[in-house]
This record gives C-alpha cells, sequence and structure tokens, in this order.
C-alpha cells in the first residue's frame, strides 16, 4: 500500500494560462459563455494539453453490501444489490444505457456482494461477503479495508492503462446511504438528522428509524471518528472505499474524476480530508437530492454542474454530466479567434 503515500499529480500552470489567454480570443463576449469557459480552462490544466478533451471516458462501479441493512434502513431488501449487479452486466440499468450513449469503458467489479456472483464480464475483487453491521462493531477490519482501497487502486491503473480523459465511479450497495450519511456526520460534525435523507425511497417514519440507527452506529464509534480512514473503516462501505481508492490513484496518476453524487461524494470527502490535493482533481456532476450533500460540497468548495433532483446512484449523474463537458471542450477548441474570422476593430470591441 506505498501507494498511498505518493503525491498527486499538479496541474500544469503554463497550460491553464494559455486556455485563458484563448478564451479572450474566441468570437464571444469575455465570459459569455460562464462556467462552460472554466471547465475547458481547468480541463487544459489538469490534462496539461492545449486541446483539452472529454472523449475517453472510463466508468467504474463497485458493489458491495452492508451489514448495516440488519437494521431495516433502506426501502429494498439485500438480495437488490446483487440483482442490479446482473442488470448492470446485462445492460439493463440507467448506467449501462449512459455508458453506451456515451462510448464509455464501462466495467463492475464487485467488492464484496454478499453472495458471490458468477458472470463472465464481472470483475471480483471481493474484500469481503458485505461488511458487518455498523451499529454494533467495525464495518471492516484494517485488511479488508486496504483490499477495497486496492480494488480502487486497480480500476483507476486500467483507466490510465487505457488513456482515460476522465475517470467516474459508481456504486451499487443496498444500505450505502446509511453509511455514506454516517460519514458525512463524522467527518463535518453534522447530526444525523440534518443529513439524513430517503436513500432508496423511505418515507418519514422510514427516515426517523434512519436517523435514530445512524446515531447508535456513531455513538459505537465515537472514538475512532477523528481520522478520515478510520471513519471509514468503521462506519463506510467496501463499495466506498474503494472509491476512495480510484480517487487517490487517479488524481496520482493525473486523470480528471467526475463525482458523482451522496455516496460519492462521500468518498470524495474522506479523499480530500487524508490527501488534500486530491481536491483539484474533483469535477462535481450534480447536487443529489439527499439533504446531506450540500454540506459535504460547500465543505469540498465544489459547485455541481447539474441540478436535476437525482438520487439513483450508480454513476448516472457523473455520465450525465459528460456531454456537457465535451461542449466546453468543443467550444475552447473549435470556435474562431476574432483574428481567424476577420472580426476586429470596433466589432471585436462591441463584442
Amino acid at each position: 500500500m506505498d501507494w498511498l503515500n505518493e503525491p498527486c499529480a499538479s496541474a500544469t500552470e503554463h497550460y491553464r494560462e494559455f486556455a485563458l489567454q484563448r478564451q479572450q480570443q474566441l468570437t464571444k463576449p469575455s465570459g459569455a459563455l460562464g462556467r462552460l469557459e472554466t471547465l475547458a480552462v481547468t480541463l487544459a490544466a489538469l490534462q496539461g494539453r492545449e486541446d483539452p478533451r472529454a472523449d475517453r471516458v472510463h466508468i467504474s462501479i463497485f458493489a458491495a453490501d452492508h451489514g448495516v441493512a440488519e437494521e431495516g434502513v433502506s426501502a429494498f431488501p439485500q438480495a437488490v444489490t446483487g440483482q442490479m449487479v446482473h442488470n448492470f452486466l446485462n445492460g439493463g440499468a440507467a448506467i449501462s444505457v449512459l455508458a453506451r450513449e456515451l462510448g464509455a469503458t464501462l466495467e463492475i467489479i464487485d467488492v464484496g456482494v454478499k453472495d458471490p456472483l458468477n458472470h463472465a464480464g464481472l470483475i471480483s475483487q471481493r474484500a469481503g461477503a458485505g461488511t458487518a453491521n455498523s451499529a454494533q462493531a467495525p464495518a471492516m477490519t484494517h485488511s479488508q479495508l486496504n483490499l477495497a482501497l486496492q480494488a480502487g487502486y486497480a480500476a483507476a491503473e486500467r483507466a490510465y492503462a487505457n488513456k482515460a480523459h476522465l475517470f467516474i465511479g459508481g456504486e451499487m450497495g443496498i444500505g450505502n446511504t446509511t453509511a455514506a450519511t454516517a460519514l458525512y456526520c463524522a467527518l463535518l460534525d453534522v447530526a444525523p438528522s440534518v443529513a439524513t435523507g430517503a436513500g432508496t425511497g423511505l418515507d418519514a417514519a422510514g427516515i426517523a428509524h434512519k436517523v435514530n440507527v445512524i446515531q447508535r452506529i456513531l455513538d459505537v464509534h465515537r472514538h475512532h471518528l477523528n481520522a478520515p480512514l478510520e471513519a471509514l473503516r468503521c462506519v463506510g462501505g467496501f463499495e466506498i472505499a474503494a472509491l476512495v481508492g480510484a480517487y487517490w490513484r487517479a488524481a496520482q496518476r493525473g486523470i480528471p474524476i467526475v463525482v458523482d453524487g451522496f455516496i460519492s461524494t462521500a468518498a470524495a470527502l474522506v479523499a480530500v480530508q487524508q490527501q488534500p490535493n486530491v481536491r483539484q482533481w474533483l469535477l462535481l456532476s450534480h447536487a443529489s437530492a439527499e439533504p446531506g450533500h450540500v454540506l459535504a460540497t460547500d465543505f469540498l468548495g465544489l459547485q455541481p454542474l447539474l441540478d436535476l433532483q437525482m438520487r439513483l446512484g450508480e454513476g448516472s449523474g457523473a455520465a450525465l454530466a459528460v456531454p456537457l463537458l465535451r461542449m466546453a471542450c468543443a467550444l475552447h477548441n473549435r470556435m474562431a479567434t476574432f483574428a481567424e474570422a476577420a472580426v476586429a476593430g470596433e466589432a471585436a470591441a462591441r463584442l
């Protein structure tokens, strides 16, 4: 696990300045394309190139079960985790459709589904048969945490080998909004009542029960929540840990990361608190409908690209942001400059 101590790659300020200068020369009023301009400049700096790209997209979906599901914190039974993994692999899930539309590489990694799955297209890097019930004991051992982090590392390495322009991490795991919310509460020092939402569709009584369970989790592990990785080990999940590992390694390899919603942002929160330089590699795709999400995005200083009231997970919101990033790059790379369009003098000044 020596790779955990490697520094993150650095953005290239030369290309940031070049991109800023180009934006000033394009046939439009300065700043008229708003955040599309900022996105293109950011990608140019992160990718270290004059022509930022978002064509090659690598999507890794990590699946795992949670012992805390025993507490009745989800509207769906735990068996749905494995069933949805088959749906991903058979092309029927939202992320499967979106990946095809984007021409993206999509891989599904089992990091701890309760019952092992048999499918030719599945990558198996299991840390266990689901986590322990975090309302009673630490969710994972130190060894299991390392295995899950390593699964994320391997995914980012595959993205690097494929020369990906963007990395997207997604997740599947019944009960994982409870684990993520516990992480939010532990790392941001907020009450469960503030950060807890409906998850997969709980009613008011279900949400109230979930709040109580999360408070129990925090009480059980209160002496181990000050360090990000210990909080992750005690209250998180294998798929969240894999996302942390993937974000770390992608940042070390210099791959911009498009962060999905509530669960993925919990992983980003752990990664940044442990290694602050990961932050510059994160692009937040959308604002989750889960109430605690804005707490983490404010802490991280990330502004969502979209707000569609989504709460699906599985990398779907991040995939939906890719066309926007592609358009930002196309505008930056292909618009004419004032000189190329022969727009000059007073006309250019008025623009």
